[in-house]
């Protein structure tokens, strides 16, 4: 317990990357000797000045409040060191020091994993895809990673569930704080029959910028990473690209051609950096000997059954598809959902905000989005991409920025 407490004390010393926590834990060795360095040792290792005075800031008060939640709230912490944390996870360049996680042990060198991500805004064809990738890769005793978004996320997420497997779940804030508010039965869910993971301490908000950041962390928990649906720009191609510098295969599905849910895969699959997949099959043939025996696999479902279980409502909840087709029937803008900013206002900046209202009535070039929300170009080019990268916005002809949602109040 000491030893994690020095370990969360340098995991919250402001100014450093999860990658210059890592080399600091290399060069001492152990977190308590980061602690108790001497002020020249921190002097000799060319840190600015607001580093070395948060390494110079003994207060553990924080680490101890984080240790406190955890315990109220059941939640685990594993440390790099300690023998239980995921071995391919520790290999990427900048794992985090330390994973909070709920639900079943984070046992992975025996089990094949691989990840499923996609856009939010998915296709009735993509939404299907995915539900029978998790149905079919769970049911040959495939672990499936993923996020917790609506969309593929949530779909690949059920169909695993639906198969009887096990799911992990990486999450872009405390484990605690249910993101989508919607998720709570799938939250439960997942850590009844799997793990919820994330790097953030329990009452930590899901923040657009923590997304990309929480990417890393799915691909290096997968050994293969499978792009269902996705635009472009889009999350899950940072996610695949990661995969990529990872060492870890890409896999993607075709979408048609000019689709824009579909752009992004066959981008991936046009440029070889994607194996072209059609259905579970061709990831199973690709780790084949990571699998049970042939003879031990479950006999293949039937249509009617693999429909039975795709219609069937999730635990307190209608139907995705269900669900859909009714918002759509009392939408006067079926194409966009609406967002209430009372609801969540963390969900977006200032900047954000004030952008999304500024292209809700018709799409503006980054100029025009300037002017109108009176923010400097620098910053709307900024808050555009962290908006694109959520699916929130999408980039159209003429270099014209598109709103995908409606803000309310």
């Amino acid at each position: 317990m000491a030893n994690l407490k020095y370990f969360l004390w340098l995991i919250t010393r402001k100014g450093f990357s999860t990658g210059e926590a890592v080399r600091l834990l290399a060069h001492f060795g152990t977190p308590e000797a980061v602690y108790f360095a001497q002020e020249e040792e921190y002097d000799l290792l060319g840190l600015s000045a607001g580093k070395r005075a948060g390494l110079r800031d003994k207060d553990l008060a924080g680490a101890e409040r984080i240790l406190a939640d955890c315990d109220r709230l059941g939640i685990h912490m594993t440390t790099i060191q300690d023998a239980d944390y995921p071995e391919r996870l520790a290999q990427i360049d900048d794992p985090p020091l330390v994973l909070y996680w709920k639900g079943r042990a984070l046992s992975l060198e025996d089990k094949l994993t691989v990840g499923v991500v996609g856009t939010r805004s998915c296709t009735p064809y993509g939404e299907e895809l995915a539900f029978r990738l998790g149905l079919e890769l769970a049911r040959r005793g495939v672990r499936l990673v993923s996020g917790m978004a609506e969309g593929i996320d949530a779909a690949g997420i059920r169909g695993a569930l639906k198969g009887g497997g096990s799911v992990i779940s990486v999450l872009g804030g405390g484990i605690d704080v249910v993101y989508p508010r919607a998720h709570r039965w799938l939250y439960e869910d997942v850590a009844a029959a799997g793990t919820l993971v994330s790097e953030y301490p329990p009452g930590t908000e899901h923040a657009g910028r923590h997304f990309p950041v929480r990417n890393r962390i799915l691909s290096g928990l997968s050994l293969g990473v499978t792009v269902v649906e996705a635009g472009l720009p889009s999350g899950a191609l940072i996610t695949a690209r990661l995969a990529l510098e990872q060492n870890r295969e890409v896999f993607a599905f075709p979408g048609p051609v000019g689709a824009p849910a579909s752009l992004g895969c066959n981008k991936l699959i046009q440029s070889g950096e994607a194996k072209l997949i059609l259905s579970a099959g061709d990831i199973l043939e690709e780790f084949a000997l990571m699998l049970p025996r042939v003879e031990e696999a479950p006999e293949p479902l039937g249509e009617e059954e693999i429909r039975a279980r795709m219609d069937a409502p999730p635990r307190g909840e209608e139907s995705p598809r269900r669900r859909g087709k009714e918002e759509k029937e009392v939408d006067k803008t079926p194409d966009r959902a609406y967002i209430s900013v009372s609801d969540d206002p963390e969900a977006f900046t200032d900047d954000e905000r004030d952008i999304l209202l500024a292209i809700a009535r018709r799409p503006l070039t980054a100029d025009e989005v300037s002017e109108a929300a009176q923010i400097p170009s620098r910053r709307v080019l900024s808050a555009l991409t962290m908006l694109q990268l959520r699916d929130l916005v999408e980039e159209r002809p003429g270099k014209r920025f598109y709103a995908n949602v409606i803000l309310t109040e």
